[in-house]
């Protein structure tokens, strides 16, 4: 028996994906599933994006770049980010990486060392902890507050901080709830960041997937002063439909971007050379050109709210921007099904949902929260309403 490492055994896999990859099995099957987990747009790339990326390829861009990238992408990314943000980046403090995944595991190996650990607030995206863990980090997670829209009490953000406290991670609009932190609350993380010497990740992912057509803002919007200490990660994959490019970046200080650099130049060694001209072209369009999928989400999330309102005993808050909705389903554990199995957790009511319903929603476990389940509403109108209605007949057979 071959051993395996004490990192690899102590690292949970991703639920978000394992539901997906079940859903999708039971769909080939031939069951009619309706698939609420996916974290991926159901639109097309653009033409334009593919295009490009079909014209390097016949310009032969097919060998390697360098390990930060290719610098024309760098300086597009500079750009975008002085007209989105108003800050000055050079192309030296841009790395592009295989995803905004590995642009954030590149910033965790590179800034912390074994003990060290990083402040995640819950409900959180499933796969910071496990990164900070095999980093050799200790996530610490601070419970958000509910009631006060999934911000964490500050006092309890403060008790939280100890001396081995190096970051936190920030992720808004927010997977999993949707929500999107108000500047007052960023204010107060940034006078913690000053008092305390701390770092903070910026997952940008999803910032201009608004539904308050607002510009994207994160904690560098209300604390400029702290760009020396904010590293801003943002790709492709969300806000342009290209997911399976594998495109993302970070932001921030050189030296720590050129400690990126060598992570990445010793794992991955650069993002793909052909993609990375797509994600050029994307970065180039106009923000009207995604305006119709960003109303598109705006739509079904009303929809989707609507319809999860007529069933009783769940609550959420309504979505800002993303595509997601975080929905508190704890009023129906302690009940049973048809066949005498109890809901007792987020597992087994999403289990039961699966089976019964025929939907797949991600339970809220994975993010932090036992009491919540995630809906992606990143699928058709029609899907939404014909969930809704299975949800509703599903649980009125709950006892």
């Amino acid at each position: 028996m071959i051993k395996l490492s004490s990192r690899v055994k102590a690292l949970k896999p991703s639920a978000t994906l394992a539901v997906d990859a079940k859903a999708k099995a039971l769909k080939e099957q031939g069951v009619d599933v309706i698939n609420l987990s996916a974290g991926e747009p159901d639109f097309d790339t653009p033409q334009a994006i593919k295009e490009a990326c079909i014209q390097a390829l016949k310009e032969g861009l097919t060998k390697y770049t360098p390990t930060p990238g290719i610098l024309s992408l760098r300086k597009t990314i500079c750009e975008k980010i002085k007209v989105d943000y108003g800050l000055d980046y050079a192309p030296e403090e841009v790395i592009v990486c295989s995803g905004a995944k590995q642009a954030i595991f590149n910033l965790l190996l590179a800034l912390v060392d074994p003990g060290d650990e990083v402040l995640i607030l819950s409900p959180y995206w499933v796969s910071y902890p496990e990164m900070v863990v095999c980093a050799g980090g200790y996530p610490k997670i601070v419970k958000a507050n509910y009631e006060k829209n999934f911000e964490p009490d500050l006092e309890e953000l403060e008790r939280a901080i100890s001396p081995r406290t190096v970051g936190l991670i920030l992720n808004s609009p927010s997977n999993p709830t949707g929500l999107i932190y108000s500047k007052a609350f960023l204010e107060k993380v940034a006078i913690l960041m000053e008092r305390y010497n701390l770092w903070a990740i910026s997952d940008d992912i999803y910032d201009k997937l608004r539904f308050d057509l607002a510009k994207p803002e994160n904690i560098l919007s209300v604390a400029p002063h702290l760009k020396n200490r904010v590293f801003m990660v943002n790709g492709v994959s969300k806000t342009y439909a290209m997911t399976g490019w594998r495109i993302g970046w970070a932001l921030g200080p050189k030296e720590v971007i050129s400690a990126c650099a060598k992570v990445q130049g010793q794992s991955t060694s650069h993002a793909t050379s052909f993609a990375q001209k797509g994600a050029e072209a994307a970065l180039k369009m106009p923000d009207e050109e995604i305006r119709p999928m960003l109303e598109a989400f705006a739509r079904r999330a009303k929809l989707l709210s609507q319809g999860l309102k007529e069933i009783p005993w769940l609550d959420f808050i309504e979505p800002q921007g993303a595509f997601y909705l975080f929905l508190k389903v704890s009023s129906y554990y302690g009940k049973k099904t048809p066949e005498g199995k109890e809901i007792s957790d987020s597992l087994s009511f999403s289990e039961y949902l699966l089976e019964e319903a025929k939907v797949a929603v991600v339970p809220g476990v994975a993010f932090g929260d036992d009491e919540f389940v995630r809906l992606s509403y990143a699928t058709s109108e029609e899907n939404l309403q014909r969930a809704c209605k299975r949800i509703k007949e599903a649980l009125a057979k709950l006892s």
